[in-house]
């Protein structure tokens, strides 16, 4: 039951980094800020997360993970009840910055107590449904908190991922137990592994794919408003993300049983590229037939970025097994960089020139780790008898 909780406690966390994005028009309009400048909220909560999440969880390696875990969900919490009574800019910046703490603590957390707590032979399906948290956020927890800010304001959206972090806090300390492992991996260890030429090319990838899904998705209703979409129009544009996302997250895992792992992230990038690009296209020069174009375009984004990501997940694991969590945690630093550096990308994109260039941006950062994938995967062939290298 304690897995369920850490599960609920995902999809609080998925819920609120999305969700911002269809916030991001009503907080401007609210706290006198251009859109550019609420984007950083975007930049500062995933650039917190990359580089907060690995220190801290050095920091505090020598504390019960139980302890950890609350203290982690605590900040969650905070921040977001934090921004609910921001008055201005800087201080729902701040809780932002908070909140990215607590998530990059309690996320990895999350996943080693689910390990910890199961079963030998129910391990697999207890990482599984924490994930699943993320995944459900996306389609269910971001069009309902985009449709209660746009309801009952914005902050209303912090309240109801506050109430869902306290419940989710509540069960965990009532139903996890006591004395759960300490142990984590120390900051030489991370970097022994960082040093790895395969992980380095790999986390590469991941942030170059992360970073042009985030230049576009950071600013994801300033463009639908152009085409006169409203709160309620947004929300379902959420839904069809988040539904084909959640279905790309699926189809990319059988794709990589199926065909492989390079195969299956070479589509996908290559699928993602061109749907961003597409993007561009069709708000530029399809306006008579954006308003419904745009909600496909959206879809094949979703489904062939979200399909990248198992396989890409399962190509890093099979660099060295014995040191998969490192990289996988160095990885999640990785796209929350790529997140970070997309928000502050996005938001001189539209600046400097307009909203329907984000795609167009965007698609060619995925372009580039497309490019980088192939050649690490062309390098990795089997080579002919006599040629070296």
């Amino acid at each position: 039951m304690s897995v369920f909780w850490l599960a609920l406690a995902a999809f609080a966390i998925g819920t609120e980094a999305f969700v911002i994005a269809g916030l991001l028009p009503a907080i401007a309009a609210d706290l006198q800020v251009s859109i550019s400048a609420a984007g950083q909220l975007v930049t500062a909560y995933a650039l917190v997360y990359a580089v907060g999440s690995p220190i801290l969880a050095v920091m505090l390696n020598n504390i019960d993970r139980r302890t950890v875990l609350m203290l982690a969900l605590t900040w969650f919490i905070a921040g977001n009840l934090l921004a609910v009574v921001a008055s201005g800019f800087p201080l729902l910046l701040a809780s932002r910055m908070l909140m990215a703490l607590g998530a990059g603590l309690c996320m990895p957390t999350a996943l080693g107590v689910s390990v910890a707590v199961a079963s030998a032979e129910r391990r697999g399906r207890a990482v599984a449904l924490v994930t699943s948290g993320i995944s459900v956020a996306t389609v269910v927890g971001v069009p309902l908190g985009n449709l209660v800010g746009s309801l009952f304001g914005w902050r209303a959206t912090f309240v109801m991922v506050a109430l869902l972090g306290a419940i989710a806090l509540a069960g965990l300390i009532l139903g996890l137990p006591r004395g759960l492992p300490k142990s984590t991996a120390s900051l030489a260890e991370r970097a022994a592994v960082a040093r790895h030429r395969s992980v380095l090319t790999a986390l590469l990838i991941t942030m170059l794919w992360a970073l042009g899904g985030f230049t576009v998705f950071t600013y994801f209703a300033i463009p639908l408003r152009g085409l006169g979409f409203d709160a309620s129009d947004i929300s379902l544009a959420l839904l069809i993300f988040g539904a084909a996302a959640a279905i790309g997250n699926m189809l990319g895992g059988l794709l990589a049983d199926r065909i492989g792992t390079t195969a299956t992230a070479a589509l996908g990038l290559a699928g993602m590229a061109t749907a961003l690009v597409l993007h561009s296209v069709v708000l530029k020069f399809m306006p008579e037939h954006a308003r419904h174009a745009v909600l496909g375009v959206i879809f094949l984004w979703a489904i062939s970025g979200w399909a990248f990501y198992p396989a890409q997940i399962a190509s890093i694991i099979r660099i060295d097994p014995n040191a998969s969590m490192i990289a996988l945690s160095l990885n999640a630093s990785a796209m929350y960089l790529g997140f970070a550096i997309g928000g502050a990308l996005g938001g001189a994109v539209i600046a400097a020139l307009t909203p329907t260039d984000l795609g167009w941006v965007g698609g060619s950062s995925v372009a580039a780790a497309l490019s980088v994938h192939l050649v690490r995967g062309w390098q990795a062939r089997p080579k002919p008898y006599g040629i070296a290298g």
